[in-house]
């Protein structure tokens, strides 16, 4: 901004109102400043799909944005971090999103679909059960949660098996390896990459997520309230994720080096982890949460029916504004 002071200097009359000129200097320099962004926080978990806000960030795609990517040690932190409101946006499964939506004082909008699991989610069991019939009468550990109760229903239905059959032994995704190690269950329902670990310590898989296909859904949420203030921000993030999304695709083997520390994994073991997820592109997203009848409100509506079933759901729960597609950039990456 150009202040002209000259007329203030030069000018006999004006001289002993040097004062004066200081004061309008002063004044004028609030509006000359811009104001910062606030920072956009977004609270993760770890989960291949989401390692791509972390890829993202590690090729510098948010150096220049106010973004900062918040790592916590499980699902439930962020669930906690986002209905608390010590950050705005969340990776979050669809079922957990419902689950938040149940408090009156929490509003959220999905504006990403991550990932959709196609196998990374699954029933494991000890080697001294064949198959799904032999499940019956035998411990199975499984998380309290939608996702969990999805592939048990659905391995349980194919094998013409009841809940009533089965000892359900509820486990927390983070007591999953121990519950394992310690022979406290037979079987259990996990997730990557907890499941690529007990594959390799002996387990076998009896079923996973490819066979329900679409169910199991990966998405990132932010609180309605932080929409307007953030957009800039958000645009940024999401521009960002397609941005690694791509570079995963070109270049696999960089990509996995990122990645790997993250995971806790050697870089030869991340790719693997992918196999499993199906990963929206842009034209995906652009289906799930911007045609007139987006397809993730009739996979919320039916989801929260199972919920409900459960009980993991109290009431009914609204997904006529859950879908928020303004932040999807205009073209592909």
């Amino acid at each position: 901004m150009l202040i002209k002071t000259a007329v203030c200097r030069d000018h006999p009359f004006l001289l002993g109102s040097r004062f004066l000129c200081v004061l309008v200097f002063l004044l004028a320099l609030p509006a000359c400043s811009s104001k910062p962004e606030p920072i956009l926080r977004v609270a993760t978990s770890v989960w291949p799909g989401y390692e791509t806000l972390y890829l993202a960030r590690s090729l510098g795609l948010y150096d220049k944005a106010p973004i900062r990517l918040v790592e916590m040690i499980s699902a439930s932190q962020v669930s906690h971090a986002i209905r608390n409101n010590t950050v705005e946006a969340a990776t979050l499964t669809l079922d957990e999103t419902l689950s938040l939506l149940q408090n009156n004082d929490v509003d959220l909008r999905v504006i990403l679909i991550m990932d959709i699991s196609n196998g990374g989610d699954a029933l494991l069991a000890r080697s001294n059960i064949a198959d799904l019939q032999g499940l019956r009468g035998k411990r199975i550990g499984v998380e309290n949660n939608a996702t969990g109760a999805i592939v048990l229903d659905a391995a349980l239905q194919s094998a013409s098996l009841k809940a009533d059959d089965i000892e359900i032994i509820p486990t927390s995704v983070n007591d999953h390896l121990a519950t394992w190690k310690n022979n406290k269950v037979d079987a259990i329902v996990t997730f990557e990459p907890i499941r690529s670990e007990l594959l390799s310590s002996g387990a076998h898989e009896l079923f996973n997520s490819s066979q329900v296909p679409g169910r199991i859904l990966d998405v990132l949420v932010v609180r309605a309230d932080a929409l307007e203030q953030h957009e800039a921000a958000l645009k940024a993030l999401i521009s960002g994720y397609f941005a690694g999304l791509n570079h995963l695709v070109q270049n696999p083997q960089d990509a996995a080096v990122r990645m790997a520390p993250r995971l806790a994994l050697d870089a030869q073991q991340v790719m693997p982890l992918f196999k499993g997820l199906k990963l929206p592109s842009l034209a995906d997203n652009r289906k799930w949460i911007s045609d007139s009848e987006p397809a993730l409100r009739k996979t919320a509506a039916g989801l929260a029916g199972l919920m409900q079933a459960h009980q993991l759901l109290q009431g009914n729960i609204s997904t006529e504004l859950l879908a928020d597609p303004k932040f999807l950039p205009e073209t592909s990456q």
